[in-house]
């Protein structure tokens, strides 16, 4: 290499060294300086610093006695949660978390869902239970008391056809889904509190969402049998004169002779409508709404909050009603469920029960045999 060049390269390696060794001298002689700073400028003598912040104890023991339940972050939800927000599912309120905050006379500020809660639980569910309680407790009183209504009548062996076969497929069709309905609704209603203490929540939760599932599948069945129901029976349960003479006198429940009616007496014609028509539509379209059947709807919260009152209302009226016919049509007249499973009652019995309905049969007014029999099997014939 050029002599030149070497000693270039040698001066100027040597002034970057140079440099370098002062830079680092200035650095040291000021770190002194800036701990002296931070010591003068530190915490006074005596001061404690505060400790870390614990965890929320009490969100930790509600995590140990309460699995899942995150009252903080619901706390959030209900003070922002009225906000709407993005939600790329269908409907109007899709993207509410909590219904708006409402003000009802003479209570505190609260939402529509927690209001609609406040009335199935402090409202529906004890005074219902407790009508179907009461209705259950005089029904079982008055067995006690009366025993099954009816006299050991001997039998004449000349029947009379008191249900087609048509009738009795539409009322066990009916009834039969009336009771999954019933005792899926009361389970889901009452089972809470009487049979989840009993069998654990696992198997209460898989009980109940069973009955549920059974509830919604057969409500519609229920709809279709009750309007078949209605028409089947409506020509024979209005009222008429001797029905009114019925009532005056209780149905004779009071004495040893019943009062004499046609074909159905005052207090069937009164289940009738009052336990089955009445109470049965409004079960049946609140219950629509509920599973979402009726068209044209949108289907909102607080929509659906009051269809469920009106339902669960009606269905308990409705219970009651019938507790008291299921109790009169098995153990509490004697022979009364022997006609709805065979359609046939004695001629005594029907004098007994319905004498104004048994003299227009003997009269010829109402035929004996209202369907027509079945054909007889040639291999039963004498002499086959």
């Amino acid at each position: 290499m050029h002599p030149m060049i070497t000693r270039g390269l040698t001066t100027l390696t040597l002034g970057v060294a140079l440099s370098l060794s002062a830079q680092a001298q200035t650095t040291a002689a000021a770190e002194p300086a800036v701990a002296a700073s931070a010591a003068r400028s530190g915490p006074p003598a005596g001061f404690v610093a505060p400790a870390e912040p614990k965890p929320d104890e009490t969100q930790a023991q509600r995590a140990k006695s309460q699995p899942g339940n995150n009252a903080p972050t619901w706390r959030a939800v209900r003070e922002s949660g009225t906000t709407p927000g993005y939600s790329s599912l269908p409907g109007a309120e899709q993207g509410v978390l909590i219904q708006p905050f409402v003000q009802y006379p003479g209570s505190a500020k609260t939402t529509a869902g927690e209001a609609w809660r406040q009335v199935r639980n402090q409202w529906i569910i004890p005074y219902g239970g407790s009508l179907i309680f009461l209705a259950v407790l005089a029904l079982a009183i008055f067995y006690w008391k009366r025993g099954p209504l009816g006299h050991d009548h001997p039998e004449t062996g000349r029947k009379i056809e008191r249900f087609t076969p048509f009738e009795r497929a539409a009322h066990w069709t009916n009834a039969s889904a009336f009771v999954v309905l019933a005792v899926s609704g009361l389970v889901m209603a009452f089972g809470k509190f009487l049979l989840l203490p009993v069998i654990g929540s696992t198997l209460f939760g898989w009980l109940t969402y069973a009955l549920k599932t059974a509830h919604n599948f057969v409500g519609p069945l229920f709809a279709v049998s009750l309007i078949v129901v209605v028409v089947t029976f409506i020509k024979d349960n209005f009222a008429n004169a001797s029905d009114f003479v019925w009532l005056s006198k209780l149905g004779g429940m009071l004495s040893d002779k019943e009062v004499p009616s046609h074909r159905f007496n005052a207090g069937e014609k009164g289940m009738f409508w009052w336990g089955v028509l009445i109470p049965g539509l409004v079960v049946v379209g609140s219950g629509l709404i509920l599973d979402k059947l009726v068209p044209g709807l949108a289907y909102l919260r607080g929509d659906m909050q009051v269809a469920h009152m009106i339902h669960a209302v009606a269905a308990l009226i409705m219970t009651t009603l019938l507790i008291g016919h299921i109790y009169m049509g098995t153990i509490g007249v004697k022979g009364a469920l022997g006609a709805m499973k065979t359609g046939y009652v004695d001629e005594a019995w029907a004098k007994e029960h319905h004498e104004l309905w048994y003299n227009d049969v003997k009269a010829g007014k109402i035929p004996a045999q209202r369907s027509t029999p079945p054909a007889p099997n040639p291999t039963l014939q004498p002499g086959a």
